[in-house]
Parts: C-alpha cells; structure tokens; sequence
C-alpha cells in the first residue's frame, strides 16, 4: 500500500539515498541554490524536506542537465547547512523515506514531483534474512579489507534490526549505482537482504578471482564467475 504526499522539490543525483542515511551535499548550481533558499524559508526544520532521485541519463550539472531519473527515490530532511557568501551552500540530510515520482513538474525554478509513499514491510523471515547477511558481510569486510588497503568497511555497528540493517548494507557496500537502485526499489527487508547478501557473494567470487581489483571494478569489465 502507499500513501500520496503532498508535492516535493526533486533533487536529481548520480547517487542513491537510503532511509537512515547521512549524505553531505555542496550545492552551488542556481537551480539548487533556489531549492535549499526555498527549504530555509520553512520556518519548522523538521519540514525541510525534498526528494533525492538518481539519475538514470544525463548530467548533474552542466548545459545538458539530467535527461530522466529513476521513479523510486528516497526523501531527504535538511539537518545542517553552512551558507557562503557567493549564494553556495554546503549542506547535510538524512534520508527519510522511501518514494515512488507519479508526475513531475519540470517547469519551475527546479524539479517538483507528485510523490506516492512506499510502505515499510519487514517481509517473510526477515530475521532469518538478516542472519545469513550478516555471515557474509562479515566475510566480504574481511576480504574487502584485505585486497583493498585503502578502503575500511564498518564491523561492530552493523544495525540488527533487519530493516535497518538492510539499508546500512546497501549504503555500505561497495556497489553500483544501479545495484543500490535495485536494492532501494525492494519491497521488503527480507527481500533487500537476500538481493544485498547475493550481491555480496557475487563480489566475493570476483575479489577471489582478481584481487587486485575492486568488484565493481572487476563487473565492469564483463567479468562472471559462472
């Protein structure tokens, strides 16, 4: 089931925002300029809210700009924000909720879309889920940090609660855009911890493979394990 909301600026990104998920933005094109203005004209923080979508073609800056974007995103609360003098800003949000765009009004200052609210399911055995998740992180950190020096994956505060933990999981490890895209568009816990663990598995044969390069290195280059 989903909830319709009330419109929201849009953010395009070449990154997928997670519920729970801290994300530092600097911002200094006009038209994001104007949403943050917007934002801190609001006078309750707690209502600073806009949408973040990746991008699925074009550019988040520049004369050819963003040409389509992924329909599921995640809303954003604006936590902290640091003005500077030329109208730049540099700013810090949290992820909040994830939505599905059912229209979007292109015509404005900057992106406003007509958003759908996407429940929260923790899914069948999710715990369960969680479980072999968190085995294979375990396995995947270790290695990761083994074959990478210069990359250091959290181990004690991976969140227990499934739901939780499955988004920490997708924001964590070292993915593609699309992959985090696939992993935000699922519709439960259970199901996002079994596509994450999967994921990771898939990395772990590649690490295994050619350990001197990174998975998402190594998937680029057509690489398959089958």
């Amino acid at each position: 089931m989903t909830q319709v909301s009330e419109a929201l600026p849009i953010f395009p990104l070449n990154t997928v925002l997670f519920p729970g998920v801290t994300l530092p933005l600097h911002i200094f094109e006009e038209r994001y300029r104007a949403l943050v203005s917007t934002l801190l004209d609001i006078p309750e923080e707690s209502a600073r809210v806009f949408g973040i979508v990746a991008i699925r073609e074009g550019y988040e800056v520049g004369t050819r700009g963003v040409h389509s974007v992924q329909r599921v995103g995640c809303s954003a609360q604006l936590t902290s924000v640091d003005r500077y003098d030329d109208g730049r800003f540099d700013i810090e949000v949290v992820g909040r909720r994830r939505m599905r765009i059912d229209a979007l009004d292109t015509g404005g200052e900057y992106l406003v879309g007509e958003v759908a609210w996407l429940d929260e399911s923790a899914g069948e055995d999710a715990v369960g889920a969680a479980a072999k998740a968190m085995m294979t992180y375990d396995v995947y950190r270790t290695l990761l940090t083994e074959t990478r020096r210069d990359v250091v994956l959290p181990a004690d505060d991976l969140p227990r609660e499934p739901t939780r933990m499955s988004y920490h999981l997708a924001a964590t490890c070292l993915l593609t855009q699309q992959d985090r895209q696939s992993l935000l568009e699922c519709d439960d816990a259970a199901g996002r911890l079994a596509l994450a663990t999967s994921m990771m598995r898939a990395e772990l044969s590649a690490m295994r493979a050619i350990p001197s390069l990174p998975a998402t290195e190594v998937a680029r280059t057509g690489w398959s394990p089958n």
